[in-house]
């Protein structure tokens, strides 16, 4: 009737277009937004605040090396060494200011209460043996136990110690026998593990040394032969008397799948390759062959490069902390490369000691281009540092309440965020 009376015809009503919502948002957007948060707990937090951003952060192993990169490892705190058989007590690191960090502490289990109780003991009986990649590694000598936990998931693995045959024998700790563990996670599948346990000795002028392997997938400890291990030819003068109780080489050093145990008297380091189970030796400078284990640390850069820092503390005015890289030189050939050098006055005020030589330095360790050092004077105030290697920023992370020795403890990537077959066969709505 409009055309009859000339008129033109009413517009066509459009709908309005659809909203715009979060779920729009493509998973690269996605990802280039959560890079730039300030920590993990803040991302583990945006992540799991719906699907689509838990699937953007799951589906990119890449995106996962990139935070890591970008970010300092997160320390949530310590755990000091028990005593009398008591629990070993966590000391978180504070902040008010990063409530993304409180909460991660307090939904986690740092009290250990999933540790099982021994009905006949008064105590828990449990000491830690070693802290690797969000692990507690504990041994239970009433029980004859060990346990792997994962205080922030709760993950809880009971296993049988090693085989009577497997002993280390401790000559500063005469009394009692002492056995070394390594627990070696996959990121991909931190559900599996395998613990790995190294003992030294010296015998007819020979270092060997024997694994023992305890595997989560089959239940059962494999215990190798005694090998030799590759060390430094020297003059027949100068090779070591076949001494049962002699200690070899300090406590081992884990770090990106191998683990480090330096000569107590000899400038090198004998490496083992968790994955192949394969010595192999890393010569040191001649200076560093008796320095203390307490003075010199080895780890990885944020980009996977082996590096060495050490203490010279002959004078806490004109001592210095000495950083170097394993890479190669002008001609190719890979040797140790002088990177950095500090002063001890950085770390350390001479003035809050009573002497020069009552003010130490000491490494806790080196974990993906962060040096942590622990500072004490007069044997009673001790503060713990980082020192990040790539920019030579220094931080104070505990003041007046660090005591070793002691466990740093750093937040591993959570399973949560980690897209396993299953996930990649469904996905994630």
């Amino acid at each position: 009737m409009d055309s009859e009376l000339g008129l033109a015809p009413p517009a066509a009503k459009h709908r309005p277009p659809a909203p715009t919502t979060i779920t729009d948002i493509g998973n690269d957007l996605l990802r280039e937004i959560f890079i730039l948060l300030p920590s993990l707990p803040t991302l583990v937090r945006a992540a799991l605040a719906c699907p689509t951003f838990l699937h953007a952060v799951r589906s990119s192993p890449a995106f996962r090396r990139r935070f890591q990169a970008k970010h300092p490892p997160q320390l949530l705190g310590f755990f000091i060494e028990p005593r009398r058989n008591e629990i070993p007590t966590f000391i978180p690191l504070r902040s008010r200011s990063d409530l993304d960090l409180t909460a991660a502490v307090r939904g986690a289990d740092f009290i250990l209460t999933r540790l099982p109780e021994d009905s006949c003991s008064p105590s828990l009986g449990w000491e830690i043996a070693s802290c690797h990649i969000g692990y507690l590694v504990l041994v239970n000598n009433t029980t004859d136990q060990m346990a792997a936990y994962n205080p922030l998931t709760q993950a809880l693995d009971l296993f049988p110690g090693p085989p009577d045959q497997v002993v280390c024998y401790n000559p500063q700790l005469p009394e009692e026998s002492f056995l070394e563990f390594h627990i070696v996670v996959s990121e991909e599948n931190q559900g599996m593990f395998r613990m790995v346990s190294v003992q030294h000795r010296n015998t007819q002028r020979q270092l060997q040394a024997s694994i023992a392997v305890f595997s989560s997938a089959t239940r059962e400890w494999n215990v190798l032969p005694w090998m030799e291990t590759p060390t430094p030819l020297q003059p027949e003068d100068d090779q070591p008397e076949d001494d049962g109780e002699e200690m070899l080489y300090y406590a081992g050093m884990q770090s990106n799948g191998f683990i480090y145990w330096k000569h107590t008297s000899q400038a090198y380091v004998l490496v083992l390759n968790t994955a192949t189970l394969q010595f192999s030796r890393v010569d040191l400078p001649s200076f560093l062959g008796e320095v203390e284990y307490k003075l010199f640390s080895l780890g990885h850069t944020k980009d996977g490069k082996l590096c060495m820092v050490a203490v010279d503390d002959s004078d806490a005015y004109i001592g210095t902390l000495l950083v170097w890289f394993w890479t190669a030189d002008k001609h190719g050939v890979e040797k140790w490369m002088l990177q950095d050098t500090y002063p001890l006055s950085t770390f350390l005020d001479a003035t809050k000691s009573s002497t020069e030589d009552h003010a130490t330095l000491e490494i806790e360790g080196v974990i993906d281009g962060f040096v942590y050092m622990s500072n004490k004077y007069d044997v009673h105030t001790q503060s713990l540092l980082s020192l990040c290697l790539e920019t030579g920023k220094l931080n104070k992370l505990f003041d007046d309440s660090y005591a070793t020795p002691a466990h740093p403890y750093i937040m591993a990537w959570p399973p949560s965020l980690i897209c396993n077959k299953k996930d990649s066969e469904t996905k994630l709505l």
